[in-house]
């Protein structure tokens, strides 16, 4: 091997050779983005950018356990190998042991592509889709409505290599979707987003034509009071909100009695029933169309995740199974200490088991309620209880007689998802959704429309 080359397979395996701590693990993300830009019914800006990020992971045997070291840096190349190497040396014999300290991952079979090229994309994945943008800029100035928003490709291939042999990689494609429609005084607003893979799945079109009639219903304003309403959650905000539940349910945070999870007198709620709806929280790196990392790739230890377990296989996993809790997200160490089965965290979220209505459907059966279009500005407030607080945005609308007649003022919610679950008395039609707050951290998500008969708006909000 060249000691000046750059191809990323060749970087890991430099990088290992580098390496004389006790153990090492070597992860190479490869990083390629393509993007749009629009503003006023036009196009402003578009681009394609590259990047690689180099993680070294050196772990360190001595009398009273096994310390690790990790340093990430960026734009690494085979002349910035050695220094990152030693760094991550020096950080491992400077530490004190590490708790989650276990054998590094073997006997994984290698990826039969981790030598090829990394993935890339490129403005050609808008091949298809821009035309179709630009005829929506068109519909929208004819209908007096401004078309705002981004489009963003990503493809990241991930090359990790350990001491132990394993020799993995993962291509992983996210692509996000985010249009505003705004009247030309700038008083209405409504907002929709899709995640996709390559977006040939996502139609501007149609997305142009749901925010054209969400502009059309907040032509009256109606004001309501702080309270509980009976409130219909569409896909985006119920992802929004399990997506939180879901980093919040780390195996031994349950058992140490600090979270929701917790049961009273000690021990976890794993096998309590939630909630009395069929339903089915999980997450499975081979879902179709959310397709996420099938091992473990940890670029830094955690409540629920250890730099130990990289390379470990990910399977399908239910969290929430028909209604009870099925598993808490644990790590071969947390797992360990809590008696419960090893759960990394998956990349991605899909909630199962309602029925086949859509959220139109699920409207026109209201006698009287809100629809909301999306929540933001999520913060935990108690985590004993995983209670939230948040804001509505976008758009909240009064439903009566199954009938949208009127926008409603925006509102702050104090809401826990798990409460949310046992108190829902409707799921319809599990559908790919965008997490709006989530977005930059969480895209592969799919959910169902929720009905709540007791949402609980708080006070009144001047959010937007």
């Amino acid at each position: 091997m060249s000691p000046r080359t750059n191809k990323p397979h060749e970087i890991v395996e430099r990088a290992l050779e580098l390496s004389t701590a006790d153990g090492c693990v070597v992860i190479a993300d490869e990083q390629s983005t393509a993007n749009l830009r629009w503003a006023g019914n036009a196009l402003t800006t578009n681009g394609v950018t590259r990047g690689r990020t180099l993680t070294v992971i050196a772990t360190v045997d001595g009398k009273e356990g096994t310390a690790s070291g990790v340093v990430s840096r960026s734009a690494v190349t085979t002349d910035d190998l050695e220094p990152l190497v030693r760094a991550a040396e020096a950080a491992a014999r400077g530490a004190a042991p590490a708790e989650d300290a276990g054998p590094l991952v073997s006997g994984v079979p290698h990826s039969p592509d981790f030598t090829d090229a990394p993935a890339e994309t490129s403005s050609a994945v808008f091949a298809d889709f821009a035309p179709a943008l630009g005829e929506s800029f068109a519909r929208a100035h004819a209908g007096g409505r401004e078309l705002y928003g981004f489009a963003n490709h990503e493809l990241v291939s991930s090359y990790l290599g350990t001491s132990t042999g394993l020799r993995l990689r993962h291509d992983q494609p996210n692509g996000t979707l985010e249009l505003n429609a705004k009247s030309p005084d700038r008083t209405r607003s409504a907002w929709a987003g899709r995640s996709t893979r390559d977006f040939k799945d996502v139609d501007p079109g149609a997305l142009d034509a749901e925010l054209a009639q969400r502009l059309d219903w907040a032509r009256r304003r109606i004001d309501l009071p702080a309270g509980r309403y009976e409130t219909l959650l569409p896909a985006t905000a119920v992802a929004d909100l399990l997506i939180y539940q879901l980093w919040s349910s780390a195996a031994r945070d349950a058992a140490e009695g600090r979270t929701v999870f917790s049961r009273p007198g000690g021990g976890t709620r794993v096998g309590e029933r939630l909630t009395e709806l069929p339903l089915t929280l999980r997450s499975d790196p081979n879902e179709p169309g959310l397709e996420s990392a099938p091992f473990v790739l940890a670029h830094a230890s955690g409540d629920s995740a250890s730099v130990f377990d990289n390379g470990l296989p990910l399977t399908a996993t239910d969290w929430v199974r028909e209604g009870e809790l099925a598993h808490l997200t644990a790590t071969r160490h947390s797992a360990g200490l809590t008696g419960l089965p090893v759960a990394p965290a998956i990349d991605n979220l899909i909630l199962d088991g309602g029925e086949d209505r859509s959220l139109d459907e699920m409207v026109a059966a209201t006698g009287r309620g809100l629809l909301l279009t999306c929540l933001w500005y999520i913060r935990e407030v108690d985590p004993a209880t995983l209670l939230l607080t948040g804001l509505t945005r976008d758009g909240v609308y009064l439903v009566e007689d199954g009938e949208v007649v009127g926008e409603v003022n925006n509102f702050r919610f104090n809401e826990s998802p798990v409460d949310l679950l046992g108190r829902a008395v409707e799921a319809g039609r599990t559908e790919k959704t965008l997490p709006r707050e989530w977005s930059d951290w969480f895209t592969r998500a799919a959910m169902p429309a929720l009905r709540v008969p007791d949402f609980n708006m708080s006070s009144v909000s001047q959010g937007v």
